[in-house]
């Protein structure tokens, strides 16, 4: 039997063993139960549909703030104490912002649920926002965007690379904020989009572990269903206007090499059924990428060295348009220009000539393989029912997901690199490195992931 058949029994056994199950509280909120006896532990997480992609001109970064600001307190749990007992429950707390959503997270000792719900939608509520506790806040949070991306080379490169690709469409904005903006930004900005988008008709809370489903929802009501519905803005649709030709950019910033990417406006999954391309670029991302074994490391490292490094990445699922990218550092005494030629190269290798059925049946088998990995972990079972609920998805189109992609045919693939892989939808950035200050940077301790 195949390596990739064997590891999709392993998986179906797997999920059939953890059963899930979902209600909608009066006031809105989406529970989804995840229950997985396997150790007395249980995870918590609440996702709010709400990232840099809601925010508007001139407070960009407001999302980000605000979830920085959620351990600052509220009237009935002073700033500090949430994380004071989830740490002296034995447990682990932590919060993230993307582009689509916000999330907040506890796992801890299934007996200690109680306390995490209880803690989680005081918050949800009754957040205090004082102008000294953000005052302090907003000047760690600039610091971090210093840190993170103002003094790190790839990450500037990244962050103008999509100011670039994207001339209309909210990702074009850093999900910690321009600095501009930050520095602006006040108490009331915090307070606008806490009163705005924290509402439990605009949140999903997902439980996972070793939980009884029926309890779960019943402490669910006693926490959370108190809390009254929020009235929420109508959300209006991006849609990005058509790329018309090449996009180029360089960025100067101090660097030991040069760094190229290059990044192909593609589609996402929003028809799990009916949509085919995102899941042949899945497996086209695999087949260039994935393992040493992968076209674009054996071709371009081993065999030519052209390059140092190299990687191909594509996220299939998202509120908005996503990006087929290219990364690649050039090998000493290579050129840029010639990395960008032997990436073309390879594309155009796979619109010529396709792929072969060995390089399908290494990616079904690593995707499968990734899948079954993640049953180990009850923290990442709960992330992806909330990261596909959060973007309008639904958790149980999971094992469908799973199944389409299995079934991607190599015409498929090279269709989609034809499709896809055109100039007009592309953008070139190129990192001109300038010269290092021989200054280590200071790293600062950050509380909070994001």
């Amino acid at each position: 039997m195949r390596l990739y058949a064997v590891l999709l029994s392993l998986l179906l056994a797997a999920t059939a063993q953890a059963e899930v199950f979902e209600t909608t509280l009066q006031n809105g909120l989406k529970v989804v139960v995840k229950e997985d006896r396997r150790a007395p532990t249980v995870v918590q997480q609440i996702w709010y549909r709400a990232g840099s992609m809601d925010e508007r001109t001139g407070v960009t970064g407001v999302a980000h703030v605000l979830e920085h600001m959620m351990f600052k307190g509220t009237k009935s749990v002073p700033s500090g104490e949430f994380s004071r007992r989830i740490a002296a429950a034995g447990g682990r707390e932590n919060a993230f912002t993307s582009y689509d959503y916000t999330a907040y997270f506890q796992q801890l000792h299934k007996s200690q649920l109680p306390l995490a719900m209880q803690l989680e939608a005081d918050r949800m509520h009754n957040l205090v926002l004082s102008k000294e506790e953000f005052a302090r806040e907003i000047k760690v949070v600039m610091e971090e965007r210093r840190w993170r991306t103002d003094d790190d080379a790839h990450a500037l490169l990244d962050e103008r690379l999509m100011a670039t690709a994207y001339q209309e469409h909210p990702y074009r904005n850093p999900i910690i904020g321009w600095m501009n903006d930050l520095e602006n930004m006040t108490v009331s900005d915090a307070r606008d989009w806490y009163q705005t988008w924290y509402a439990p008709n605009n949140a999903t809370l997902v439980i996972a572990g070793d939980v009884n489903a029926k309890e779960v929802f019943a402490l669910a009501q006693r926490y959370y269903g108190r809390i009254p519905a929020g009235r929420l803005p109508l959300r209006k649709p991006y849609l990005e206007p058509a790329q018309r030709g090449i996009k180029r950019m360089v960025v100067k910033a101090p660097a030991e090499l040069p760094y190229l990417v290059m990044a192909y406006h593609a589609p996402t999954l929003h028809d799990v059924k009916k949509d085919w391309q995102p899941y042949a670029l899945s497996v086209l991302a695999g087949v260039l990428d994935g393992n040493d074994s992968a076209r674009l490391n054996r071709s371009l490292v081993r065999e030519r060295q052209v390059a140092n490094s190299i990687g191909a990445s594509y996220a299939n699922t998202s509120r908005g348009p996503t990006l087929f990218s290219l990364e690649a550092t050039p090998a000493p005494g290579r050129e840029v220009s010639e990395l960008e030629a032997a990436l073309r190269e390879q594309l155009q290798l796979i619109v010529r000539e396709g792929v072969s059925e060995e390089e399908l049946r290494r990616v079904r088998a690593q995707v499968t393989a990734a899948e079954v990995y993640k049953l180990d972990s009850v923290f990442y079972q709960a992330m992806q029912i909330g990261q596909l609920e959060s973007i309008g998805l639904s958790h149980r189109s999971l094992p469908l997901m799973l199944q389409k992609l299995q079934t991607v045919t190599a015409e498929q693939v090279q269709q989609v690199a034809r499709e896809i892989l055109q100039d007009d939808q592309l953008t070139v950035a190129v990192l001109d490195p300038q010269p290092l200050s021989g200054e280590p940077k200071k790293k600062m301790e950050m509380r909070h992931a994001h």
